[in-house]
């Protein structure tokens, strides 16, 4: 077996689905918010489907609190795409504009990665927030892996719906 998939790799990162696979046609969609205080780093994966058309902006926030308090924008300059070439594990690093980029393209793969150390003290907590396509048929999931400072230190998807 691949040393990458021992049981004590395995013990040091976490995933989690933080928007499921689906139409997000006119609509934005926010994640709820991770906390990041056991996390060494954090890989955000954004998978397109199908996309008709639209453009959807997608940026990273930080906060104080699971309830988004003190929230900002955090900073980050580049990610990598496969831009659409479905199956390709090729992916070209892109430098972001105000540290947003848009969703655009079918069949693509879209990394973020960004380390605790990115971030301002005391925000320990990080979500994602996709604006809407449009009143297209655009479909995307993000999942989201976090590599802990220890082996079984759980992070926690904090859930804020009422």
């Amino acid at each position: 077996m691949p040393a990458a998939f021992t049981d004590k790799n395995l013990t040091h990162w976490q995933s989690i689905v933080i928007s499921a696979p689906k139409d997000y046609s006119g609509t934005a969609a926010t994640t709820e918010w991770v906390n990041m205080g056991k996390a060494i780093r954090a890989r955000i994966i954004i998978q397109t489907g199908a996309w008709a058309a639209g453009t959807a902006a997608v940026t990273l926030n930080e906060a104080t609190s699971n309830t988004g308090t003190s929230s900002d924008a955090l900073e980050f300059d580049w990610m990598h795409t496969n831009d659409g070439a479905t199956g390709s594990p090729v992916k070209t690093k892109t430098a972001v504009a105000s540290d947003t980029f848009n969703l655009d393209t079918a069949g693509s793969i879209y990394e973020i990665e960004i380390h605790r150390d990115e971030m301002s003290e005391d925000h320990n907590y990080l979500n994602i927030a996709v604006a809407s396509p449009g009143g297209n048929s655009d479909f995307y999931s993000i999942i989201m892996l976090l590599e802990l400072t220890m082996p079984g230190a759980a992070a926690k998807q904090e859930n804020t719906a009422a």
